[in-house]
């Protein structure tokens, strides 16, 4: 049933208030924030700000705080300081923000198809009780179309490979008419080319005006195919361009002693062994 807990975390947003957006604000401001488990910060004093239609790759080890932080933005987890304001009001009151979490967490044995799951984008237009209309649908059929999956919509989650997985999650956003995508950890057991596939599709949605920010611990893909990056591990430690940001003092306060940086005839080469600890 993990599949739904999406499903279920934007239901709870049709009993609320729909915040209007501020064209003037930027659609993601974040202001001091922390957020504490206990007595132990997971991230603290986190401030920026994204712009629509930018890619922001949130680069750090495991336990730097990159899912906490994807969480806050989309409403998942309440912070413990700070503000998060999306198009210049909280998240909770917005449909516009897609959560795609890690796929480990997700339950892809559950029997539902890919058109199916990616009607469920469109729950939060419906409501709960009023069944699709054929414009539901159309959409849905356009999202499905965007991350060329048309000859697999009718087949089974669980048969489908880890890109083919991501995709349809991406279509499913898409169904929601998100503005703002939020990716946790997407390409995890993923080979390049696959990677590529779904970064070509993820490039696509900007001119679709979509503001995509990811989690990931590829340093190399971060600077090669994203407009800023963040580095963290529980405070930000720097956020621009890849050449501003991923410097040896930037790369030794997040990484510590599980980074070695190498000196080649092309620059600085990082080494490190944190995207392995937890498999």
């Amino acid at each position: 049933m993990k599949l739904f807990s999406e499903l279920q975390k934007t239901t709870t947003y049709l009993s609320k208030q729909r915040h209007p957006h501020k064209i003037d604000s930027p659609i993601l401001r974040i202001d001091e924030l922390a957020v504490r488990y206990g007595s132990t910060y997971a991230i603290d004093r986190v401030s920026f700000e994204v712009n629509i239609g930018e890619r922001l790759a949130v680069v750090g080890p495991n336990g730097a705080g990159k899912s906490t932080l994807l969480k806050v933005i989309a409403g998942v987890l309440s912070p413990s300081k700070g503000k998060v304001n999306v198009f210049g009001s909280e998240p909770g009151g917005h449909i516009c923000i897609a959560y795609i979490s890690q796929r480990s967490q997700i339950d892809l044995n559950f029997p539902v198809t890919v058109k199916d799951v990616v009607m469920m984008g469109r729950v939060g237009k419906l409501g709960l009780f009023r069944n699709p209309n054929p414009e539901d649908w159309k959409i849905v059929e356009e999202s499905i179309e965007i991350v060329g999956m048309n000859t697999l919509k009718n087949k089974q989650i669980s048969q489908l490979s880890g890109g083919q997985q991501q995709r349809m999650f991406i279509a499913r956003a898409l169904a929601q008419e998100a503005e703002l995508m939020l990716l946790d950890e997407p390409f995890t057991g993923l080979d390049v080319n696959t990677q590529d596939d779904v970064l070509n599709i993820l490039n696509a949605l900007k001119e679709k005006r979509v503001t995509v920010l990811v989690s990931l611990h590829d340093l190399n893909l971060a600077a090669q195919r994203f407009d800023r990056v963040m580095l963290i591990n529980k405070k930000m430690i720097g956020i621009g361009s890849p050449e501003e940001v991923f410097v040896p003092e930037n790369l030794l306060n997040a990484y510590g002693g599980h980074l070695h940086l190498v000196t080649t005839e092309e620059g600085i080469l990082a080494l490190g062994d944190t995207c392995c600890d937890e498999r």
